[in-house]
């Protein structure tokens, strides 16, 4: 609770950006499959692992291995995901017919009737060009979205990223996921955002969004409540949730940097341990106990439930700095 109070006092002193738009983006993966919804396991599997009693996580969801497929569970995450105060999903995409890019139109619809925005987070899917990232951004342009994610930009020549971007749409915006600011002036980006949450920690914010702000960028950190990827890829670096603390810590430090847009990393990358979604306590996987001191179902939720506290706090700090009303009750 200090935490947080010292972050409402920290945003009456710091004048928001002139760029807010006093949103909130979580990263989402509509990637995993069933043998009933899909003819078998996707991604639940990966690293050899043995589902259904045995997942590529160091977590085990609590809504139980499910399908990205199945419009109920859709339905059900995109209800959470509003409830939170997130306002924009980036989902996770792998090129053109991928299992991500048939499920696109049914994770649009469920979002939309959410009142959601959906974004696209274009991953380095084999094969990936500059050439065939725009062709892809109008595509998906022509469903309706209008922003997007370049994951890894620093893979292709940044002078290819500055030709595209000055041919695109108007109403396109294309981030370069980046702690560097000059690559994405080079690229002819229209601002940063970090999504990885062990290499960009709290610290790197007011850097990062400082220099974005003088180079004319928008800046969209990422922040997220830790880093365990042991069982689903073997990556044996590990960012303690600390029960809760990284993930106030990287909020704090992203309303104090006057992020344009907090982004957070993430709501189901079960793989990596970055997951807010609700997850349950279960023989052998680690689980929420103990985060903010609670315990059972209350500490399934606690991740969205802080998240709802901590959107209500970034909109509140840009409402504050710009004489618009008072804070919430």
């Amino acid at each position: 609770m200090r935490l947080i109070l010292s972050c409402v006092l920290l945003a009456l002193i710091v004048p928001a950006s002139a760029s807010a738009t006093d949103r909130v983006a979580a990263f989402y993966y509509p990637w995993y499959g069933t043998p009933s919804a899909d003819g078998g396991f996707a991604h639940w599997q990966q690293r050899g692992h043995t589902p259904p009693l045995d997942i590529a996580s160091n977590y085990w969801p609590a809504r139980g291995i499910y399908s990205s497929s199945n419009r109920l569970v859709l339905g059900s995450q995109m209800t959470e995901i509003r409830q939170a105060g997130i306002s924009e999903i980036v989902v996770s995409w792998w090129g053109r017919g991928s299992p991500e890019d048939t499920r696109l139109p049914q994770v649009i619809a469920a979002a939309g009737a959410q009142g959601l925005v959906v974004s696209v987070h274009i991953e380095p899917y084999d094969g990936r060009t500059v050439a065939s990232t725009e062709a892809d951004i109008l595509a998906l342009h022509a469903l309706g979205i209008w922003t997007f994610y370049v994951y890894r930009p620093a893979d292709l020549p940044l002078e290819e990223w500055a030709a595209m971007n000055d041919e695109l749409p108007a109403d396109v915006r294309v981030l370069a996921q980046t702690g560097l600011v000059g690559q994405a002036l080079r690229g002819h980006f229209d601002g940063v955002y970090t999504y990885d949450v062990y290499t960009y920690g709290a610290e790197s914010f007011p850097r990062l969004c400082a220099q974005a702000r003088a180079a004319g960028l928008l800046c969209f950190p990422s922040v997220g409540p830790g880093y365990d990827a042991r069982r689903g890829s073997g990556d044996p670096r590990v960012k303690p949730r600390r029960g809760g603390g990284t993930y106030d810590a990287m909020w704090q430090a992203a309303i104090a940097s006057r992020a344009d847009v907090v982004t957070i990393t993430s709501y189901n990358e079960w793989h990596e341990g970055t997951q807010i979604e609700p997850a349950a306590a279960r023989a052998g996987y680690e689980s929420y106990d103990g985060s903010w001191g609670l315990r059972g179902a209350r500490a399934a939720r606690a991740y969205l439930d802080h998240t709802a506290i901590w959107t209500g706090l970034y909109e509140a700090s840009h409402r504050l700095a710009r004489g618009i009303g008072p804070l919430p009750a």
